[in-house]
């Protein structure tokens, strides 16, 4: 099956929704197949190019939101950092790193449901900045309109950032306080602001892989042009944080999957690469990735961009 289907995607026929279940079937020796196939899949549609992005989390806490992944929600009982937006100079300052290291994007991302208006305005000067140095633009800040993005746009901003989390089925068992169509909404107006949209999850959750394909195929029908994997770190503090960390070949087997329902996109692996595939991280080119978010997190460790630039020239590939 994996060789027949594999074929039909790079000669550009889409998987449909019942092979991509038998794909999320695959098990045991077979999974290091599956991996070969996302990879020819990878090399057909995006060659030898790694697209690196780095982020700088520029307001912390202070959340309303009861997202019960999140640590900086208002559930939560983590005990992160809290201080409001930083200065210019300060996200700068990080950016001016990340360029150095051959990032190409650069994301100013801000906790709570939206950013208030002098906060919009002052983001609107910091994107400037970012564009005057050459890096391409792009920001998390939440459920936003479209004269909002407009703003953000005009001031320079190439792409916003906001993730759908998991399929409409389980999303109210991670969120009350928004739906699931706030989060389609706010894609629809960076879309009509001329937008490019980065829009993913988060793995790990307790959802089923029909929830992750469901979620998979609703990306494709938005025509989502980055894809974030995040797999969830359990924080103790969060209402998920006594689950345990999804096995290395697990979440590499969704990479596989979205490479396969996705195959023209970029799949980015984000959040948890260190902490749940370990010595495995090495294997996320193969397993059919194309971009990464280097450097720290949010509100965990992340990867030096020493080590992400080693293991890219690694496999012959380039920024």
């Amino acid at each position: 099956m994996l060789d027949s289907l594999t074929d039909r995607i790079i000669g550009g026929n889409p998987i449909t929704k019942d092979e991509a279940i038998k794909v999320s079937l695959i098990e045991r020796a077979e999974i290091f197949r599956l991996f070969e196939s996302a990879n020819r899949i990878r090399e057909r549609f995006k060659g030898d190019s790694v697209d690196l992005c780095s982020i700088v989390n520029a307001k912390s806490g202070m959340c309303p939101e009861d997202c019960s992944y999140c640590a900086q929600s208002a559930v939560s009982r983590a005990g992160m950092s809290v201080y409001p937006l930083i200065k210019k100079d300060a996200v700068f300052e990080k950016a001016k790193e990340a360029k150095d290291a051959g990032v190409r994007r650069f994301c100013i991302v801000t906790s709570g449901r939206k950013v208030g208006e002098k906060e919009l305005v002052e983001i609107g000067s910091m994107i400037e900045d970012l564009r005057k140095i050459g890096l391409l633009p792009c920001s998390t800040l939440g459920i936003m309109d479209k004269d909002e993005l407009l703003y953000l746009k005009d001031h320079g901003l190439e792409r916003y950032h906001h993730n759908i989390e998991t399929s409409e089925r389980f999303f109210p068992e991670i969120c009350r306080t928004h739906t699931y169509h706030d989060k389609l909404k706010t894609i629809e107006a960076a879309k009509q602001a001329g937008l490019s949209i980065c829009s993913g999850g988060i793995f790990g959750m307790g959802e089923t892989w029909e929830d992750r394909i469901d979620m998979a195929l609703a990306l494709k029908e938005l025509n989502i042009d980055s894809v974030p994997v995040n797999f969830l770190i359990p924080v103790k503090g969060t209402r998920l944080g006594e689950l345990e960390m999804l096995h290395p070949f697990e979440a590499l087997k969704i990479i596989s999957l979205y490479r396969f329902i996705l195959p023209e996109k970029e799949i980015r692996v984000c959040g948890g690469r260190m902490q749940v595939l370990g010595e495995f991280n090495s294997m996320v080119f193969m397993a059919g990735a194309d971009s990464i978010l280097t450097g720290n997190y949010l509100t965990t460790t992340g990867r030096s961009y020493e080590d992400d630039l080693r293991l890219i020239k690694q496999y012959g590939l380039q920024i």
